[in-house]
């Protein structure tokens, strides 16, 4: 008997590539320490848990230096060493630089957000909650099968709705978090119903082996299958904040801490449109006539929804500037649902999910940029209007200018270059595919937006009511802020080192 055991034992007993799997790993690792190191940290040190947080997530970042050198895969089939439930290649790198480089920005500014909280967010909770979060929306674009995809899924969004409604004594934040829960459980049960018919049809759930079987499915199961591959699309629509499933979006943004908001903006997108990327274009290559109408029929009622939202903002009404950031952020979804819709259409679907991941890096690092001063506004004029950046520039020089250029880079105008670029390519990528149509509603969007974004930037640089009050930033917010403006002037000057992912290889 233990004969026949022990070449079992060793046909399901692998090594762990733990290189492949360290950035997810670490951040997780750290969260828990940090609860468990809350515990015996005294009232009046708590800040130590958050410059811990920040350490393990610069760490976690760092991580993905060594794996630049080639592909890794781990947890892979005996017998079958190409089906694997983690893969550590260029589309799997770019998001985890996006998430976890978003979810570094979000904890410098959440650093001041926690201080000046008068003791309304527990710190330790706080923390090990963002780290979660950040693991679980790192492991997920790394998965290639459905089941790791749903429980990295769960992993990123369930302490995310924690962090909404975290806010001790807050109805608005109780009151937010409770429809962010409400509308991801229903996206998750839609999503599981879905894989779960999928998996019926084609009996595997790694993404590679669904998408040979699934061109075979029996006759009697093709019904099925198509409503297993619409329910899974509903479900993630819910995620990326498409019409007619981002009612939730505005309102969260308002009732959450202003650092949870803008990681939801950027991070909660990267989770989103990572598993729809994955389930799309590796698993459901021969359904593109099913997901490829679909997903441009989202996208050109996704950017319009957003930006007309944005415009009807007025600037006299609370949390007006916070609301913009939110209906404006669904616009963008529309524009990074483009190159997706276009992918079922191409012959090359690689260069147009490359134009998706050139527009997300954009986008996350000036739309994190535009929430630190956000933020830096928010400490004096707590209702953050949009009235309260008026004469901006009289009284904080260099935070007006750098808002003023994210919000030219959202607009995709000069000295914006790299807001510019993107939208081309995500333009190109349309038109490429053959749809000509879905181009043209993205140029009619960009004009909207212009108007809002415009409208905005003029505020800054207005005469300011009464005399002018000159405040300096915290450190950790003044440090976000100029990382993102960095970034943001870097990829202007040498918008190659992003746009060149729409010309690569990524899978």
């Amino acid at each position: 008997m233990s004969s026949l055991a022990q070449p079992l034992a060793a046909s399901v007993v692998q090594d762990v590539d733990w290189l492949a799997i360290a950035p997810p790993t670490l951040a997780a690792v750290v969260g828990l320490v940090v609860l468990v190191t809350d515990l015996f940290v005294a009232e009046d040190r708590k800040a130590l848990l958050g410059w811990m947080s920040v350490a393990g997530l610069t760490a976690s970042t760092l991580l993905l230096l060594p794996l630049l050198d080639g592909d890794r895969s781990t947890f892979c089939l005996t017998g079958a060493p190409d089906t694997c439930s983690y893969t550590a290649d260029r589309f799997t790198l770019v998001l985890q630089l996006l998430v976890l480089g978003g979810a570094l920005l979000a904890a410098l500014l959440s650093v001041t957000a926690l201080k000046e909280s008068d003791k309304r967010l527990p710190e330790g909770e706080f923390w090990f909650l963002l780290l979660s979060s950040a693991a679980g929306a790192a492991l997920l674009p790394a998965s290639r099968d459905l089941a790791t995809l749903v429980v990295a899924l769960e992993v990123a969004s369930l302490p995310a709705f924690a962090l909404v409604g975290l806010r001790y004594g807050d109805r608005r934040s109780s009151e937010a978090a409770l429809k962010f829960f409400l509308s991801s459980v229903t996206a998750t049960a839609v999503s599981l119903m879905g894989i779960s018919f999928v998996y019926a049809s084609t009996g595997t759930l790694y993404l590679t082996q669904i998408a040979e079987r699934i061109q075979d499915v029996d006759g009697q199961l093709h019904t099925l299958t198509q409503t297993g591959v619409v329910l899974t699309l509903v479900g993630f629509a819910f995620k990326t904040a498409a019409v007619p499933f981002h009612f939730w979006v505005p309102d969260t943004y308002v009732g959450a801490p202003l650092p949870v908001a803008a990681y939801l903006s950027v991070v909660g997108k990267a989770v989103g449109f990572s598993g729809l990327i994955l389930i799309t274009v590796i698993a459901l290559p021969s359904y593109a006539d099913v997901w490829g109408p679909a997903l441009a029929a989202l996208a050109a009622l996704t950017m319009t929804v957003g930006n007309v939202g944005a415009l009807r903002q007025q600037a006299t009404r609370a949390y007006s500037a916070v609301r913009l950031l939110a209906w404006s952020s669904v616009g963008q979804a529309g524009y990074l649902l483009v190159p997706i819709a276009a992918a079922a259409y191409s012959d090359d679907p690689e260069h147009s999910v490359g134009s998706t991941l050139a527009y997300a890096l954009m986008y996350g690092a000036v739309n994190l940029g535009a929430f630190a001063v956000a933020a830096l506004v928010g400490r004096t004029r707590p209702l953050n209007r949009l009235t309260d950046y008026r004469g901006l520039y009289a009284k904080n020089p260099l935070s007006a200018l750098v808002l003023a250029f994210f919000l030219l880079c959202l607009a995709g105008l000069p000295p914006g270059i790299i807001g510019l670029f993107a939208k081309v390519t995500v333009f190109s990528a349309a038109v490429d595919a053959g749809l000509g149509w879905l181009a043209v509603v993205m140029a009619v969007n960009v004009v909207i937006a212009l108007f809002y974004y415009l409208q905005w930037t003029a505020l800054l640089f207005r005469a300011p009511e009464g005399e002018p009050v000159r405040h300096r930033g915290p450190a950790p917010v003044t440090a976000a802020i100029a990382v993102t403006a960095v970034l943001g002037v870097a990829l202007s000057g040498a918008p190659q080192l992003v746009l060149r992912f729409a010309d690569t290889a990524l899978f």
